[in-house]
Order: structure tokens, then C-alpha cells, then sequence
């Protein structure tokens, strides 16, 4: 066939099939349009989750009648000033979204510009445009996408149910108003109005807008348990909020990212976002945060995608060294904190089957007849035969012990407090006598002379495994094999920091072949990973020798493995999280083997001693895994359990 140019409608459709996807797509174009002309309120309409019709109406600068034609012309843009690519400081640029989204449905535009004495309407049908016309509208514009895909019904094969459909354009809309607290937004489907986001700006409260905003879309939960990030390098901005550890999901699908306010999902950082949290959570479990990178034009390409959701930076190094730098100082400064959903989810625990505790008027006598005579408890219902059974035989009293008397509990000589030793070993020093005096006042306050420890003080020790203490406004219950376990983890790694990672020789230094390209990028960065004690050089084309490893791997490490993980993370993140993985994984193993064992009973004084250690060291809040290591129960808390409040 001879070559030939492909008629104007059908390249209009081409792209659409790149930009827009889906309605959820067209709808991210439109609203991105009503942000880069200025519109502080943004209502988005949907019917059959945008296949029927999309209505986006805003209160920005509006377009006059000439500008509407040129609008929905391709590589029309007034967000690209000169001819430089680089230099973007919009959402939209690329000229596309109103031509793409013209050619594939019925398009309407009604805009009006401040100061203008009418409006004007300009429709575009399956890539037929139409003459602008006069038209009654406020300062602002209104665009109306009716019948999307009608000129390429084969798409429409793809689209889900209108309910998830409805849900990727809230998505959408949710992610862009994280950006713009201070933009309203409003989506509505069928009746229905799944998202309102009210302007967010500080004044009425003083709350942080973007966390309130913040909160508004991710939940109270992350608004309670947020942790501020703003950090500056080289011109880089990073701000933000970042949730404890404690706080996370199966999924990272509570991870919104962004770069000079877009969106985006970009692998770099991802990997720079695991590699902060590495040391805090199992492989797959993912945090909940969202992070604003502001950088300049010229450093970052967005010109990568049509769909705008990728970018590249032109030093990497430099934006993954300062989003992990930032978010292991915020996770550092939070101390021992632990997510208040695990108190939460606690007091959820003690309600069986999700009953609410009896108010106090419940208990009220009311006399009413029945067929027994006499009253009745409004509100308690009758129990039956198995409650009653369970309530006799708890109240019962206790058998005769029949069995010989219970041994001496062995008292541990040894306290959490004791300066870190060498990794290699980790076992904690003797207790000093100051402090077993301290702790025997603190064991005789009572219980309106607390110390006014975050912790509190130790009052039992359960099941051998668990710390009970009291603080001033409730109770405390410590794991105390995982608090210690994470301690003894936290000292390993700061020796190793002091020490450096021990190497040990090969006896036969071993060839691992790889393509060429890795391990052409292992050799670039054999001086990053000597210092992790792995040191390897190149070996002719497609193949490294290594020639020491880190000892802790000890002599059956599978060498082979490890490097090719290496070179396959050094290809998709940029980094080596393998071998430091592998290094976390053994550190974590030793603090499990030398911290105190559940089923080991302490002394009041060892119990106030991993409490005051817990208190001072960074990330004991949770284990090596990501779960907690302590619950606190507030006092009001306990008192609704039984009615009190």
C-alpha cells in the first residue's frame, strides 16, 4: 500500500485512545485545566460513572470566543510559554486532552472571562467542530462531555461497571485536591455525592490545611498518626505527611506521591519511599503518606507519558538521597510512638461482636407487666442457658491447687539500660543498685502519684510475656519480647554504624556471569557496596568476581543470588536494597536470639528498666515487622467499656 496521511478525525482518535483511557482520564484532563486557570471551586457531575455524560464546572479565568476555537485544535496549549519543554509550571501542556476528548464523544464548552458582558459555547461533535456562539453563563467555564466512546464503540467493551468507573474519577479528582487545599472540589453520580472537600485554609482552627485536607480523603486515622516532613537540598523541597509505621496495608495503595503538584507513579520514588520504611515493615506491608516533591523545571522531564503520571529526574541520586534522609529523621524523631489504632482496635476487642457498653439509664428499675409479674430491665435482654452456665462457672470459686507448689521465679540479672555492647554480643549488663532503689519508690506511689513517664510504671507482669504499668491518664500493655527484640535491633545497628560492616574473605573468590549491561552497574557501584562489605570488581565482559562478603551472611550464602538481586534492584529502583535486606534480615534474627524471651519472668525493676530504655530509643513503638510492641488504653477509654462515661 502506498504511504498516505491519515485524515484529521481519525489522528484525533489515535491520541484519544493514548490520553483517555477511560472517563476517570478524561475527567483528570479537565479538572487539571480548571487548576491552571485559577478556579478555587470545582464540581464535577457524572452520569453512568462518565459514560453517559461528564459535566466539570469551575469558577476560573474563563476563555474568550477566539480561544475557545483554538482550544480544541491539536498542540494548542497557553501553558507552555516559549518553545521550551522543560520549562512547565502547569498540570496540562500537552495540547491534547480537548481535541482527544472531542473526536471520541459530544463535547459543549461555555466559558465566560471576568469582566466580559456574556458567554460563549463552542461544541465539538466526534471531531466536528462548530462556531463559537453566544450563551448565558457565569465568569468561568462548564465543559460537557456527553456519550464518551460513541464514535469508538469498541471501547466501550472495555470500561468496567458504572459503580468502578465512578470510583477511578473520584480517585482522580481525590489525588489532584490533595495538591489544592485550597480549592473546594464536589463529585456527584446518579444522586449520589461521593466526594465534598471544602476549601481548606487554617483560619477557623489553625490546623495544618494540607493535613486537614489530608485527613479528609486518607481518614482520621492518618490525620491522628502523621508524621510533618519538610526538608530542603539543593533547591529540592520535600513536604509532606507520613504515617507511623504501625499504621500501614497489605497494599501501596495509601501512597500518593507528586511532583510540582501532579500525581505521579514513579519507580524511583517508590524505591526511595521502601527503602526509608526498610528497617520498619515485612516486604509486604506498605505506609501510608503523602509526599509533595517542588523542584525546578529544568531538573525534571514530564513530557515522559501522555498521561503525565511519570517523570524523570536529571539527578536521581540527589531526590532519593533527601526523600530517605527526610523520612528516616521524621520516623527517628517519633521516639517510641505507636499509631493510636492499636489502642483502637484493642477496645474493639473487649466489645464482643461489636456490642456497645450499657449507658448508666439502662440499669434503671421500671416495673411492667408480664406473664411473671413483678418488673423488668429495659434494655438488658434475657440471657440464655449457656450465658447463664458461663457466668456460674467464672464466679465459682476456685479448687484446691493439687498440684506442687510453683518455683521460685530465677531473677534476671540483667538490665535493658546497660551501654550497647559489640553486635556479636548483645546481651544486656547487670542492674545497677541506683536503679533497682528507684524503681522500689516508684513501686510503692499510688495510683494518684504516677510519675509522669510516657510509659508509665510497671504494675504486673502477665502470662510471663506481657508488662502491665499505669501512667497518669490510663494503662499500658508491653510485648516484651518484641519491645526488647527491637532494642537489642537498635543497638546492633548503631555498633555496626560505630564499626562498620565486618568482611570476610573468600578462600576462592567466585565469577558470577550477568548480562553485560548489569554488571557493567554493579562495577559503578562496587564502592557503594563495599561498604555494605561486599567487594567485587569487574571480570571481564558480562561477569563480576567477588572476593569478600559480609560476615554476617556467614559461609553458606547462596553469592550467586544475592548479586543477581542486586543487579536486578540497581536496574528497576537504583539501589542496592538486596544486600542491605539480607544484612536487616540477620541483625533482626540476632536481637530476636538475645532479647528477653516471652515466658520469662522480670522483676519490677527489669520491667521500669525496658520501659525507660523503650522511652529512649527511636522506633520502639513497633518490632522489626511493623507491629507494635505496646498498646495504651486512656482511662475515658476504659471507663465507656464499663459504662462510666
Amino acid at each position: 500500500m502506498p504511504i498516505r496521511l491519515l485524515p484529521e478525525t481519525l489522528v484525533n482518535r489515535i491520541a484519544a485512545g493514548e490520553v483517555v483511557e477511560r472517563p476517570a482520564a478524561a475527567v483528570k484532563e479537565l479538572v487539571e485545566n480548571a487548576l491552571d486557570a485559577g478556579a478555587r471551586r470545582i464540581d464535577v457531575t457524572l452520569r453512568d460513572g462518565g459514560k453517559a455524560l461528564i459535566q466539570v464546572v469551575d469558577d476560573g479565568g474563563g476563555m474568550a470566543a477566539e480561544e475557545l476555537s483554538l482550544a480544541v485544535e491539536r498542540h494548542a496549549t497557553s501553558k507552555l510559554p516559549g518553545d521550551d519543554l522543560l520549562n512547565i509550571h502547569t498540570l496540562g501542556f500537552r495540547g491534547e486532552a480537548l481535541p482527544s476528548i472531542g473526536a471520541v464523544s459530544r463535547l459543549t464548552i461555555t466559558s465566560r472571562q471576568p469582566g466580559s458582558d456574556s458567554a460563549w459555547a463552542l461544541t465539538v461533535e466526534g471531531g466536528a467542530k462548530g462556531r463559537p456562539v453566544p450563551a448565558a453563563h457565569p465568569v468561568g467555564t462548564r465543559i460537557e462531555v456527553r456519550d464518551l466512546f460513541y464514535a469508538t464503540p469498541a471501547r466501550l467493551k472495555f470500561l468496567k461497571t458504572t459503580r468502578t468507573e465512578t470510583d477511578h474519577a473520584v480517585d482522580v479528582v481525590q489525588r489532584l485536591a490533595m495538591a489544592h487545599p485550597d480549592v473546594a472540589f464536589t463529585v456527584a453520580d446518579e444522586g449520589r455525592t461521593p466526594l465534598r472537600l471544602p476549601a481548606q485554609t487554617g483560619t477557623l482552627n489553625g490546623e495544618d490545611p494540607l493535613l486537614a485536607r489530608l485527613g479528609a480523603i486518607m481518614g482520621r486515622e492518618f490525620q491522628e498518626n502523621a508524621l510533618p516532613i519538610d526538608a530542603r537540598r539543593e533547591g529540592v523541597r520535600l513536604y509532606g505527611h507520613i504515617g507511623l509505621p504501625t499504621l500501614n496495608k497489605n497494599t501501596a495503595a495509601g501512597q500518593y506521591l507528586f511532583v510540582n503538584g501532579r500525581p505521579v507513579r514513579d519507580k524511583l520514588l517508590l524505591g526511595a519511599v521502601r527503602g526509608a520504611y526498610a528497617d520498619f515493615l515485612a516486604r509486604d506491608r506498605h505506609p501510608l503518606l503523602a509526599l509533595f516533591l517542588d523542584i525546578p523545571c529544568e531538573d525534571v522531564d514530564v513530557n515522559v507519558h501522555p498521561a503525565k503520571t511519570e517523570v524523570r529526574f536529571r539527578d536521581q541520586g540527589l531526590v532519593r538521597g533527601l526523600i530517605v534522609g527526610a523520612l528516616k529523621h521524621a520516623l527517628a524523631g517519633a521516639g517510641h510512638r505507636a499509631s493510636t489504632t492499636v489502642g483502637q482496635a484493642a477496645l474493639a476487642s473487649f466489645r464482643a461482636d461489636g456490642a456497645k457498653p450499657i449507658p448508666q439509664t439502662a440499669f434503671q428499675w421500671q416495673p411492667q407487666p408480664h406473664s411473671g409479674g413483678g418488673g423488668s430491665w429495659p434494655g438488658i435482654t434475657r440471657p440464655t442457658a449457656g450465658q447463664v452456665e458461663a457466668a456460674r462457672a467464672f464466679q465459682a470459686p476456685m479448687a484446691a491447687w493439687e498440684g506442687p507448689a510453683p518455683a521460685t521465679a530465677p531473677a534476671y540479672t540483667h538490665s535493658v539500660l546497660a551501654e550497647a555492647p559489640a553486635y556479636a554480643d548483645a546481651a544486656p549488663g547487670p542492674v545497677s543498685p541506683g536503679l533497682a532503689a528507684a524503681v522500689a519508690a516508684l513501686a510503692q506511689t499510688g495510683a494518684d502519684d504516677v510519675p509522669d513517664f510516657p510509659l508509665g510504671i510497671a504494675r504486673a507482669q502477665v502470662h510471663q510475656t506481657y508488662i502491665v504499668s499505669q501512667t497518669r491518664d490510663g494503662m499500658v500493655i508491653v510485648d516484651q519480647h518484641a519491645a526488647h527484640e527491637r532494642l537489642v535491633y537498635e543497638r546492633i545497628k548503631q555498633s555496626m554504624v560505630a564499626q562498620g560492616v565486618k568482611r570476610q574473605m573468600l578462600l576462592i573468590p567466585e565469577v558470577v556471569e550477568l548480562e553485560e549491561a548489569a554488571a557493567a552497574r554493579l562495577a559503578e557501584r562496587s564502592d557503594e557496596l563495599a561498604e555494605l562489605g561486599l567487594c567485587l570488581e569487574s571480570f571481564g565482559t558480562g561477569a563480576v568476581v567477588v572476593r569478600e562478603i559480609p560476615a554476617l551472611l556467614g559461609a553458606k550464602a547462596d553469592i550467586k543470588a544475592l548479586v543477581t538481586d542486586i543487579a536486578d534492584e540497581l536496574a528497576e529502583l537504583g539501589d542496592q536494597h538486596a544486600l542491605k535486606e539480607r544484612l536487616e534480615e540477620v541483625c533482626s534474627s540476632m536481637a530476636c536470639h538475645g532479647s528477653v524471651r516471652a515466658g520469662r519472668v522480670l522483676t519490677v525493676g527489669e520491667m521500669d528498666a525496658l520501659l525507660r530504655e523503650m522511652e529512649a530509643t527511636p522506633h520502639s513503638g513497633q518490632c522489626n515487622h511493623g507491629r507494635p510492641t505496646y498498646v495504651e488504653l486512656k482511662l475515658a477509654d476504659i471507663e465507656r467499656l464499663f459504662g462510666r462515661r
